[in-house]
């Protein structure tokens, strides 16, 4: 078993600034992306960012220049750090994890969520 614990969200006006962080733990072997998603009421779940393990990142277009993804491999814990919120970036956001619990073998696992609300 893996657990992903995000915390980090909450409201923050327009143009204000939030950091998220997930830590994974439990039977790790190794973990090769981690990410952020998000999920608006009566949306589907998008692509914010990922990371890989190497340090290839990916970001959604709408979050170029705003949002950013780090990691700290050492601690299993992925970090996204948002500027310039908008109002339609409020959203449940989730941690995601690529996790190996062997050479070759892996699971996807996703965090329960963090509410992000951007609103004046």
């Amino acid at each position: 078993q893996v657990q992903l614990a995000e915390s980090g969200g909450g409201l923050v006006q327009p143009g204000g600034s939030l950091r998220l962080s997930c830590v994974a733990s439990g039977s790790i072997f190794g973990i090769n992306v981690m990410g952020w998603h998000r999920q608006a009421p009566g949306k589907q779940r998008e692509l914010v960012a990922t990371k890989r393990s190497g340090g290839i990142t990916n970001y959604a277009e709408y979050v170029k220049g705003r949002f950013t993804i780090s990691r700290d491999n050492a601690k299993n814990t992925v970090y996204l750090q948002m500027n310039s919120l908008k109002p339609e970036d409020t959203a449940v956001y989730y941690c995601s994890a690529r996790v190996y619990h062997t050479a070759y073998d892996y699971t996807d696992w996703w965090g329960q969520g963090t509410q992000v609300t951007v609103s004046s």
